[in-house]
Protein backbone atom coordinates (compact mmCIF):
# COMPACT_ATOMS: atom_id res chain seq x y z
CA UNK A 1 0.00 0.00 0.00
CA UNK A 2 1.53 3.48 -1.33
CA UNK A 3 1.49 6.64 1.05
CA UNK A 4 1.36 9.55 -0.33
CA UNK A 5 2.76 13.00 1.27
CA UNK A 6 -0.80 14.20 2.13
CA UNK A 7 -1.36 10.90 4.14
CA UNK A 8 1.47 11.29 6.14
CA UNK A 9 0.83 15.10 7.37
CA UNK A 10 -2.74 14.45 8.16
CA UNK A 11 -1.24 11.09 10.23
CA UNK A 12 1.19 13.37 11.76
CA UNK A 13 -0.86 16.31 12.79
CA UNK A 14 -4.14 14.12 13.72
CA UNK A 15 -1.60 12.62 16.34
CA UNK A 16 -0.12 15.84 18.05
CA UNK A 17 -3.37 17.40 18.65
CA UNK A 18 -4.24 13.84 20.45
CA UNK A 19 -0.43 13.70 22.00
CA UNK A 20 -1.02 17.53 23.12
CA UNK A 21 -4.43 16.12 25.14
CA UNK A 22 -2.39 13.37 26.24
CA UNK A 23 0.60 15.21 27.83
CA UNK A 24 -1.64 18.01 29.67
CA UNK A 25 -1.37 20.68 26.21
CA UNK A 26 2.51 20.26 26.29
CA UNK A 27 3.77 20.55 22.66
CA UNK A 28 5.17 17.24 21.85
CA UNK A 29 7.71 17.63 18.44
CA UNK A 30 7.22 13.58 17.63
CA UNK A 31 6.19 10.07 18.28
CA UNK A 32 7.65 8.60 21.37
CA UNK A 33 9.70 5.90 20.82
CA UNK A 34 10.69 2.81 23.02
CA UNK A 35 14.03 1.49 23.44
CA UNK A 36 13.43 -1.36 20.04
CA UNK A 37 12.60 1.33 17.99
CA UNK A 38 8.56 0.60 17.90
CA UNK A 39 6.57 4.09 17.84
CA UNK A 40 4.45 3.79 21.48
CA UNK A 41 0.60 5.30 21.09
CA UNK A 42 0.34 8.70 22.72
CA UNK A 43 -2.93 7.00 24.29
CA UNK A 44 -0.85 4.41 26.46
CA UNK A 45 1.28 7.22 27.92
CA UNK A 46 -1.44 8.61 29.95
CA UNK A 47 -1.20 10.87 32.89
CA UNK A 48 2.21 9.48 33.97
CA UNK A 49 4.52 12.15 32.87
CA UNK A 50 2.41 14.81 33.84
CA UNK A 51 4.71 15.30 37.38
CA UNK A 52 7.76 13.89 35.92
CA UNK A 53 11.17 15.63 36.11
CA UNK A 54 15.14 15.25 37.12
CA UNK A 55 16.00 16.65 41.16
CA UNK A 56 19.69 15.91 40.65
CA UNK A 57 20.30 18.01 43.95
CA UNK A 58 19.27 14.90 45.95
CA UNK A 59 19.78 12.05 44.17
CA UNK A 60 23.08 9.91 43.45
CA UNK A 61 23.99 11.88 40.25
CA UNK A 62 25.22 15.02 42.89
CA UNK A 63 28.13 13.58 44.50
CA UNK A 64 28.85 15.98 46.79
CA UNK A 65 24.73 16.07 47.85
CA UNK A 66 24.88 15.76 51.83
CA UNK A 67 28.98 16.04 52.44
CA UNK A 68 30.00 18.55 55.25
CA UNK A 69 32.45 21.38 54.20
CA UNK A 70 35.27 19.10 55.70
CA UNK A 71 34.28 15.90 53.89
CA UNK A 72 33.65 17.91 50.40
CA UNK A 73 37.47 19.14 51.14
CA UNK A 74 38.95 16.09 51.82
CA UNK A 75 37.48 14.25 48.71
CA UNK A 76 39.10 17.62 46.97
CA UNK A 77 42.15 16.58 48.13
CA UNK A 78 42.20 12.76 47.49
CA UNK A 79 41.60 13.67 44.07
CA UNK A 80 43.97 16.39 44.02
CA UNK A 81 46.54 13.50 45.49
CA UNK A 82 45.61 11.31 42.89
CA UNK A 83 45.97 13.75 40.06
CA UNK A 84 49.35 15.09 41.44
CA UNK A 85 51.29 12.50 43.41
CA UNK A 86 49.81 9.42 43.87
CA UNK A 87 52.78 7.11 42.53
CA UNK A 88 56.72 7.15 42.82
CA UNK A 89 58.56 6.53 39.74
CA UNK A 90 61.21 3.51 40.46
CA UNK A 91 64.50 4.30 41.57
CA UNK A 92 63.49 7.99 42.43
CA UNK A 93 61.91 10.17 44.98
CA UNK A 94 59.69 12.02 41.87
CA UNK A 95 56.09 11.64 42.63
CA UNK A 96 53.87 12.09 39.46
CA UNK A 97 49.95 11.17 39.36
CA UNK A 98 47.14 10.65 36.73
CA UNK A 99 47.66 14.27 35.73
CA UNK A 100 50.99 13.39 34.53
CA UNK A 101 50.39 10.36 32.46
CA UNK A 102 47.29 11.34 31.35
CA UNK A 103 49.17 14.54 29.90
CA UNK A 104 51.58 12.44 27.41
CA UNK A 105 48.92 11.97 24.95
CA UNK A 106 49.44 15.23 22.88
CA UNK A 107 46.86 18.05 22.66
CA UNK A 108 43.72 15.58 24.27
CA UNK A 109 45.30 14.88 27.29
CA UNK A 110 46.43 18.25 27.85
CA UNK A 111 42.46 19.13 27.90
CA UNK A 112 41.25 16.62 29.66
CA UNK A 113 43.46 16.98 32.95
CA UNK A 114 42.77 20.71 32.69
CA UNK A 115 39.32 20.11 33.01
CA UNK A 116 39.88 17.46 36.25
CA UNK A 117 41.76 21.07 37.13
CA UNK A 118 39.06 23.24 36.14
CA UNK A 119 36.99 20.83 37.95
CA UNK A 120 38.26 21.39 41.36
CA UNK A 121 38.43 25.27 41.22
CA UNK A 122 34.64 24.94 40.32
CA UNK A 123 34.06 22.96 43.26
CA UNK A 124 36.18 25.34 45.69
CA UNK A 125 33.95 28.02 44.18
CA UNK A 126 30.87 26.21 45.45
CA UNK A 127 32.95 26.04 49.23
CA UNK A 128 32.50 30.23 49.13
CA UNK A 129 35.79 30.85 48.01
CA UNK A 130 36.62 34.36 46.82
CA UNK A 131 37.15 35.50 43.80
CA UNK A 132 41.51 36.51 44.46
CA UNK A 133 41.83 32.99 45.79
CA UNK A 134 39.88 31.13 42.24
CA UNK A 135 41.73 33.46 40.45
CA UNK A 136 45.10 32.20 41.97
CA UNK A 137 44.17 28.76 41.45
CA UNK A 138 42.91 29.51 37.71
CA UNK A 139 46.40 31.06 37.10
CA UNK A 140 47.96 27.91 38.23
CA UNK A 141 45.66 25.82 35.66
CA UNK A 142 46.51 27.98 33.25
CA UNK A 143 50.28 27.89 33.48
CA UNK A 144 50.26 24.22 33.87
CA UNK A 145 48.19 23.95 30.45
CA UNK A 146 50.03 25.93 28.38
CA UNK A 147 53.29 24.98 29.78
CA UNK A 148 51.98 21.25 29.67
CA UNK A 149 51.47 21.83 25.88
CA UNK A 150 55.46 21.73 25.00
CA UNK A 151 56.10 18.42 24.11
CA UNK A 152 58.82 16.60 26.57
CA UNK A 153 59.49 19.78 28.81
CA UNK A 154 56.15 20.55 29.42
CA UNK A 155 55.48 16.79 30.78
CA UNK A 156 58.61 17.48 33.19
CA UNK A 157 56.74 20.64 33.98
CA UNK A 158 53.40 19.06 34.90
CA UNK A 159 54.88 16.45 36.91
CA UNK A 160 56.98 19.27 39.13
CA UNK A 161 54.45 21.92 39.14
CA UNK A 162 52.09 20.68 40.66
CA UNK A 163 48.76 22.78 40.22
CA UNK A 164 45.97 20.70 41.78
CA UNK A 165 48.15 20.28 44.94
CA UNK A 166 48.84 24.36 44.99
CA UNK A 167 45.19 24.94 44.35
CA UNK A 168 44.32 22.31 47.26
CA UNK A 169 47.41 24.38 49.43
CA UNK A 170 45.43 28.13 48.51
CA UNK A 171 42.07 26.23 49.28
CA UNK A 172 42.67 24.72 52.63
CA UNK A 173 45.32 28.35 54.25
CA UNK A 174 41.88 30.42 52.94
CA UNK A 175 39.51 27.79 54.67
CA UNK A 176 41.94 27.98 57.97
CA UNK A 177 41.12 31.43 58.41
CA UNK A 178 37.00 31.59 57.99
CA UNK A 179 34.89 31.11 60.73
CA UNK A 180 33.60 27.72 61.49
Amino acid sequence: MAMSNNDIYFRKAARSSTADAALGGARVRGPVIDQDGREIPQESLGSRFQGFRFDFGHSSANPFGNLTREQRLARLDTLAKLLDVAFVLPGTNIRYGVDGIVRLIPVVGDLIASAFSLWLVREARALGAPWHVTARMLANVALEGTVGMVPIAGDAFDVMFRANMRNMRLLRNWMEKQPR
